[in-house]
């Protein structure tokens, strides 16, 4: 768990300040811009709006149980989540899959897929499948040792759920970055892609737009992290704080068409997750917002 509260200097301040000094001359200037307006950027002209539903990933809560986090996900207004084993563990039962379906039901919420799961061996994927297909995803967010590879595409194609495999930055072997997952699944099924988490990207000292571009179809889930430092030790912050061009990423994502679900992650403060979490809810929506809006 991460506690520090260092604030971020440099170019990521200056593109913090400029998305929300132009937001502000669009609002002054009365440019209510219809959901469907053009978008800002050359690149992503002609590529419809930025209207990813936000959600939540759930690794920042494993200090909360579902109820204290379906609370929390009301609070921000963000109803889509994906839940991981520290919320629904992957040994559960059928009846206890069920039970937690109709928390999530009842809260008014709904779950977007499962993860991250971890497959180290073929129990493991077997395992995961059967969680999977007990609880309804349809979209897993996975960290797989490469060998694995072909029986998690003999289980995606018998049960039409896609894999998204999540890079981990400097520190995972097989996966540090988009690009590192895109060489090892170019010659499997296309339901088989990447997660997408920029913080780590930003770690690893690659530029997240431009991973971005480069997953194309194959960018199945995004964890949208900033962090304080594009390098190793690089920590997680509220959004809009970090190193990250967050609207840069943002134009990316629209330019090649993505159509999934945008997974906020906050990993500072953990015990005490409510305030900045919303501090990132409310940067990310906008800074979609502006973009909408052409600002």
């Amino acid at each position: 768990m991460r506690t520090g509260r260092t604030e971020a200097t440099g170019p990521s301040r200056a593109t913090r300040r400029r998305f929300l000094e132009a937001a502000a001359i669009a609002g002054a200037a009365g440019l209510a811009a219809p959901a469907d307006a053009a978008p800002a950027s050359d690149e992503a002209k002609g590529k419809g709006t930025a209207a990813w539903p936000l959600g939540l990933t759930t690794y920042m809560f494993k200090q909360y149980d579902l109820a204290q986090t379906l609370a929390m996900a009301k609070r921000v207004d963000v109803r889509r989540i994906c839940l991981r084993s520290n919320l629904l563990p992957l040994d559960a039962t059928a009846e206890q899959i069920a039970a937690a379906m109709t928390q999530v039901k009842t809260a008014g919420c709904e779950v977007y897929g499962g993860g991250v799961i971890y497959m180290r061996k073929p129990d493991d994927v077997d395992r995961a499948f059967d969680h999977c297909r007990a609880a309804g995803y349809k979209l897993i967010s996975a960290s797989i040792a490469p060998d694995l590879l072909p029986r998690v595409e003999e289980k995606v194609r018998a049960h039409d759920i896609r894999v998204a495999i999540h890079n981990h930055g400097p520190g995972d072997t097989y996966y540090p970055t988009p690009q590192a997952i895109l060489e090892k699944v170019r010659r499997f099924d296309p339901r088989i892609g990447v997660c997408h988490d920029t913080g780590h990207t930003l770690r690893a000292g690659v530029d997240p737009a431009e991973a971005t571009r480069a997953c194309g179809e194959r960018l199945h889930d995004v964890h949208l992290k900033d962090v304080d430092a594009a390098a190793a030790g690089g920590h997680s912050v509220e959004l809009g704080r970090g190193v990250m061009d967050i609207p840069a990423f943002l134009d990316a994502l629209r330019a090649i068409g993505y159509s999934g679900v945008l997974g906020v992650e906050y990993e500072k403060h953990m015990d005490d997750l409510l305030p900045g979490l919303a501090e990132c809810v409310g940067y990310a929506r906008g800074v979609l917002d502006g973009m909408n809006r052409g600002a």
